[in-house]
């Protein structure tokens, strides 16, 4: 959620900012809106000032009439009433202008709330305008000295290259038939060493992160609450991705909602919490399953392990002080520690900065890391031709957006609250990472070699077939 104070201040920024992500959004009716509220919650609280100034002057002198009344002759009384009806006529006055003023406001609050809750956030000065993935830009690229991704697949290892889906059928270390039996489209069954593979690189990476780059490690619910999906951003603008799970009408209180990341539930713990700044930064860590819908995504990436309902991911958090350069200094952390770890794997990778229309509405900046995968298609003069990159990862970058939402603040030197920025990032994600592992790791004979980080967690196995 974005700070009010600020978009009245400059409403410019906004607009700018939702028409860069192309996110349909009416500032002119939220501010419009505002300004209504802000002056039915004037009128009552003047009301409401009113009414105990008026009881305070006028309550006593009230009873006394009242009680003057019942001793009063015929001529008294008729002017003791005239009196007690004046008061009397001034106080449903005022009570009038409370309740309609009241009801203003509660008619009002909801609908500026669900405006605000649209309104994404501006992305950064540096951020490069562009309308979808299309426009992204390349910062860098990594390769180990053993595969060159400009050359083809036969040159660098002197046979041509199987796919994911043939290696792992073969081998036994996938089964689709039987998923989709089970589960339908974009379902998986790792077999064997297939799912040997996807444990050991999501316990190597959760190791390495926690152990070596210090993140605390945490289990989270991967099923939420409405509130925990649009305090993190996830609802309302990506509510078609989420599997909604009816409860209410089941008679539960509430509904419920699967995750399709771990940052839901490790931004989710602080809700409505009020921190000690000496306990920042925090640094978690959590291997997750996800579950997405993939809604709008028919026909692509149908085959394979690339795009699924249900996968297991290490995802990392961090929340740290208001303060852009830590949060800027945080995100290429980040970005170092995938990287780091992608060396060690020795998959090549490039790093993508992506453009304003590919952010989303939460992120002020956001970078993907994509890995060369042999079999994926690219286009070449209009032809599809094997070998391109995928992306892997994600860093985003939110500054204090999340926070707002979930009330997730910090106490500075001062005593003053203050809402803290956030930021997370893939560490790895499975089944998708098996894509470049085990086609960049194919030997002719089709058996398959595993990274000798893995091997360790694979108790020292070192080929599979």
């Amino acid at each position: 959620m974005i700070d009010l104070k600020d978009l009245r201040a400059n409403p410019n920024r906004y607009r700018e900012g939702a028409v860069a992500k192309q996110i349909d959004v009416d500032i002119d009716a939220l501010l419009d809106l505002d300004a209504s509220l802000r002056q039915f919650t004037y009128e009552m609280e003047g009301a409401r000032a009113s009414q105990n100034s008026f009881g305070k002057e006028n309550g006593p002198k009230l009873g006394k009439l009242k009680g003057q009344l019942k001793r009063a002759t015929e001529d008294e009384r008729v002017a003791i009433e005239a009196q007690i009806r004046e008061l009397e006529e001034a106080a449903q006055l005022i009570k009038g202008t409370f309740q309609s003023a009241q009801q203003h406001v509660a008619k009002l609050t909801p609908k500026l709330n669900a405006l605000l809750l649209k309104v994404p956030q501006p992305p950064d000065a540096d951020v490069p305008q562009g309308n979808d993935a299309d426009d992204n830009v390349e910062l860098r690229l990594w390769n180990p000295a053993w595969f060159d991704p400009t050359r083809p697949f036969e040159e660098n290892k002197g046979f041509p290259a199987q796919s994911h889906i043939d290696l792992m059928q073969a081998l036994g270390m996938v089964d689709f038939p039987r998923a989709v039996k089970m589960a339908g489209s974009r379902s998986f069954v790792l077999a064997g060493d297939g799912m040997r593979l996807q444990q050991a690189v999501l316990n190597w990476a959760f190791d390495a992160i926690v152990n070596e780059y210090n993140f605390q490690p945490m289990s989270v619910p991967v099923i939420v609450r409405e509130e925990c999906m649009t305090g993190t951003a996830f609802f309302p603008s990506g509510r078609e991705q989420a599997y909604h799970i009816e409860e209410s009408r089941r008679g539960a209180g509430h509904d419920l909602f699967l995750t399709g990341t771990g940052e839901v539930g490790l931004m989710g713990l602080h809700a409505d919490e009020i921190l000690d700044g000496d306990q920042l930064p925090l640094q978690y860590a959590t291997i997750s399953t996800c579950f997405r819908r993939e809604a709008g995504a028919a026909g692509k990436d149908t085959a394979g392990l690339y795009r699924m309902h249900q996968f297991d991911k290490v995802e990392q958090v961090v929340i740290c002080w208001a303060d852009e350069q830590e949060s800027r200094q945080w995100h290429q952390k980040m970005m170092a520690i995938v990287e780091d770890l992608l060396q060690r794997l020795e998959l090549p990778y490039r790093l993508l900065q992506c453009c304003t229309g590919d952010l989303g509405p939460k992120n002020a900046d956001m970078i993907d890391i994509e890995c060369w995968m042999p079999s994926r298609p690219r286009k070449v003069n209009g032809e599809e031709v094997p070998g391109s990159y995928g992306e892997t990862h994600s860093a985003s970058r939110l500054y204090d957006y999340q926070c707002r939402r979930l009330n997730l603040r910090y106490r500075g030197e001062n005593g003053k609250t203050i809402f803290c920025h956030s930021l997370n990032n893939t560490v790895v994600a499975s089944p998708r990472i098996l894509i470049p592992i085990v086609e960049m790791y194919q030997n002719a004979d089709g058996s398959i070699t595993i990274p000798k980080v893995l091997q360790p967690y694979m108790n020292n196995q070192q080929r599979i077939g």
